[in-house]
């Protein structure tokens, strides 16, 4: 059940981003939710909705809003397929987009917008997560191109990539020239990508090890204008922002889900919807949606105008990921001991947002960040 738009946050969307709205929301409805409980306790990514996506036109470009919507709606459903589109549109696109060359950028990119070319993104390593900069991956220089040699981990769409980026630190002889970055290609010698099993969280994204034994690249693999660790980072923001919105889906759902229920459960002679804690537990879950949205919005309306910082994007990620978790917390509570069973989504969501708080930065992370632009000092070290 759709609780009514108290807060008129419909009135704030223009006839264009309501329209993108309701025809995601119709394509998820029909045709994913239905998948998602199979797909998720299988643990599996369902790969027939890549072509069905790039006939939506998802991997286009779009507003900052606009992107901001279809990664809401496609939360709705599960985390893991909004993950499959930001890693692929933006942070391997993003990558390609910044910092490639004219060759790269039509060699891939058109063939990554209609969903022929799926990238991967593979930053993160075993020992190496909030701090990338001590990454241990490197690139040595060869007589026709690199030579790469590493271990990643948590590389989202590793298994079903056709092109993934790859971030080492660049040896030429003693000299380290920093950390660049690499585009790959699916079948490559030397690069083997492994899903990660045995996960309890993100079951229906497709994250992936990716073993990398010297393997021999070209020139032409290079991505020319990615130099320094500020690359991947400002990939990284992009993708964040869509989190921001992802997690207000989540959440949305998650109400939805606990006032429809509470609605039809009775107990006592009358549905729990009627009692007091039942009634205060879901004011807090539309408040905390709202501010969520809100939020959201605010700084998608920032991007559009170029006045979107890293640090509001840190500021957007942390909080509304710990909106989402109260939601989904709050909507298990009401469902009860229904809610842990695959035929409620609240408790999935929860889990999934039990990685959001940590990955593409954690919780203490965005912290500090937020606290380093309030005060001017880096706690970091």
């Amino acid at each position: 059940m759709i609780p009514p738009d108290y807060a008129r946050f419909d009135d704030l969307l223009s006839p264009e981003e309501l329209t993108l709205r309701a025809k995601l929301r119709g394509f998820v409805d029909a045709e994913v939710q239905p998948l998602v409980p199979e797909y998720y306790e299988r643990g599996a990514f369902p790969e027939q909705l890549i072509p069905r996506m790039a006939e939506l036109g998802l991997y286009h470009e779009h507003t900052p809003v606009e992107d901001g919507i279809i990664a809401s709606e496609l939360e709705r459903a599960d985390a893991g397929l909004r993950s499959f589109l930001s890693v692929h549109q933006h942070l391997a696109g993003s990558a390609i987009h910044f910092f490639g060359s004219a060759e790269q950028k039509k060699r891939y990119l058109p063939a990554m917008e209609r969903g022929e070319t799926i990238g991967a993104f593979a930053l993160t390593e075993p020992d190496h997560g909030s701090d990338p900069g001590s990454m241990q991956t490197v690139a040595r220089r060869s007589a026709d191109g690199f030579v790469l040699n590493g271990h990643k981990r948590w590389a989202t769409n590793g298994t079903v990539a056709g092109i993934t980026v790859v971030w080492a630190r660049l040896l030429d002889g003693d000299d380290d020239l920093g950390v660049r970055g690499f585009l790959v290609e699916r079948g490559t010698r030397g690069f083997r990508p492994v899903a990660i099993e045995r996960k309890l969280s993100f079951r229906m994204s497709a994250s992936s090890e990716i073993f990398i034994e010297d393997c021999g690249l070209p020139e032409s693999a290079l991505l020319p204008e990615a130099k320094g660790l500020a690359a991947p980072l400002r990939c990284l923001t992009d993708a964040r922002y869509g989190i921001v919105w992802g997690v207000a889906g989540a959440a949305e759902a998650c109400l939805e889900e606990a006032l429809e229920h509470a609605l039809e459960r009775h107990q006592f002679g009358r549905p729990i919807a009627g009692f007091q804690l039942t009634q205060e537990k879901l004011a807090d879950m539309f408040a905390a949606v709202v501010q969520a949205k809100l939020l959201a919005l605010h700084l998608g309306r920032l991007k559009e105008r170029g006045a979107l910082h890293h640090t509001h994007v840190s500021l957007g990620k942390r909080t509304n990921v710990r909106h989402a978790s109260f939601v989904a917390r709050s909507a298990r509570s009401i469902l009860a001991a229904r809610g842990i069973t695959s035929d409620f989504a609240s408790l999935r969501h929860m889990t999934n947002l039990e990685t959001e708080q940590t990955y593409e930065g954690t919780d203490e992370v965005h912290a500090l960040v937020l606290g380093r632009q309030l005060t001017g000092l880096d706690a970091f070290r």
